[in-house]
C-alpha cells in the first residue's frame, strides 16, 4: 500500500533553511528521501548545513540568495528545474523581527521607526510572496505542488511590542488565503497553498525577549508558559509532523489552511 505521507524524491526548496527552525526542516525532509533545496543569505551556515545532511545520509544543495531580490531567487530557479525538472514543495521560512520594528514596554505607539516596519514587512511578507511567484511557475506547469507558508501566533491574535512581525505574518495569512484560490482555479486541483502558525518557539530573532543573559526568563516569557497549557516553548521538531503533512499527499484536499502549532496558546483563556 503506498504511503500517503512519503515525500520520497520530491523536490522540496526550502527558504530561510539556515534558520533555528529552517535547519531542522532541511534535515527532517532530507532524512525522508526528498531532494532538498536550501535558500539562504549566510553561505558559511549553508555550506555547514550541507555537511551534516551528507553525513546523516540525506541529499541536499545550498544557494545563497536573499529572497528580496528578484534576480538572485530567479537563478535558483532556474539550477533547481535545470537539476530536477520540478518543484513540488515550496516552504517560505524566511523572516525576522527587528528591534526597531517593536514597541517596548517604556514606548508608546509614536516611538515605531517606519523605516524598520518596512524592512519587517518586507522581509516577512513580500520574502514570502516572490518566492512564491517564482518557484509557483513549475507548479502552475506541472499541474501540482503544496507551498506551506510560515505564519506565526502574531498573525492570529494581537500580541504586544511586536507590532511590525505581527501585521506582516497577518498578510502572509491573508495571502495564503488568497492563493489557495487563486492557483486552484486556475491551475488545477494539485496545486496546494497552506500555512503553519508556530507558537512560541525560541530562535536567534527572539531570544533576547524571552531569555536574561543568564539564562532565565524574562517577565515576558513567564507571562507566555502562564498562558500556554502545555507550559513549555515549542521546539523545532514539534513542526515536522504538520510539515510532512502537509508536504505529502495525505492532504490533498486541503489548502487555504493555517494549522496551529503552539501548545495550547492560541485556545486558552483563564
Amino acid at each position: 500500500m503506498k504511503n500517503l505521507f512519503s515525500v520520497e524524491n520530491k523536490t522540496i526548496v526550502i527558504t530561510g533553511g539556515t534558520g533555528v527552525l529552517g535547519r531542522t526542516m532541511v534535515r527532517h525532509f532530507a532524512s525522508e528521501g526528498a531532494n532538498v533545496v536550501v535558500v539562504g543569505r549566510n553561505e558559511e551556515r549553508g555550506q555547514a548545513l550541507i555537511e551534516v545532511v551528507k553525513k546523516e545520509g540525506g541529499s541536499a544543495l545550498f544557494f545563497q540568495a536573499d529572497v528580496l531580490e528578484d534576480v538572485a531567487v530567479r537563478r535558483v530557479y532556474e539550477e533547481v528545474m535545470r537539476r530536477f525538472g520540478r518543484v513540488d514543495v515550496l516552504i517560505n521560512a524566511a523572516g525576522g523581527n527587528m528591534a526597531g520594528a517593536t514597541i517596548s514596554p517604556d514606548q508608546t505607539l509614536f516611538d515605531l521607526d517606519l523605516s524598520a516596519m518596512r524592512q519587517v514587512v518586507d522581509l516577512n511578507l513580500f520574502g514570502t510572496v516572490l518566492p512564491t511567484m517564482i518557484f509557483a511557475r513549475a507548479m502552475a506547469d506541472q499541474k501540482a505542488g503544496s507551498i506551506i507558508n510560515v505564519a506565526s501566533e502574531a498573525a492570529l491574535r494581537p500580541l504586544t511590542r511586536v507590532a511590525g512581525y505581527g501585521a506582516a505574518k497577518a498578510a502572509v495569512v491573508n495571502f495564503t488565503k488568497y492563493l489557495c484560490g487563486e492557483l486552484a482555479m486556475k491551475f488545477g486541483e494539485g496545486i496546494r497553498v497552506n500555512a503553519i502558525a508556530p507558537g512560541f518557539f525560541l530562535t536567534e530573532q527572539n531570544r533576547a525577549l524571552l531569555t536574561n543573559p543568564d539564562g532565565s526568563l524574562t517577565p515576558r516569557a513567564e507571562t507566555i508558559l502562564a498562558h500556554t497549557p502545555f507550559r513549555r516553548f515549542g521546539e523545532p521538531e514539534d513542526l515536522l509532523g504538520t510539515l510532512q503533512w502537509l508536504a505529502s499527499d495525505a492532504s490533498r484536499f486541503v489548502s487555504g489552511t493555517v494549522t496551529v502549532i503552539d501548545g495550547g496558546f492560541d485556545a486558552f483563556s483563564i
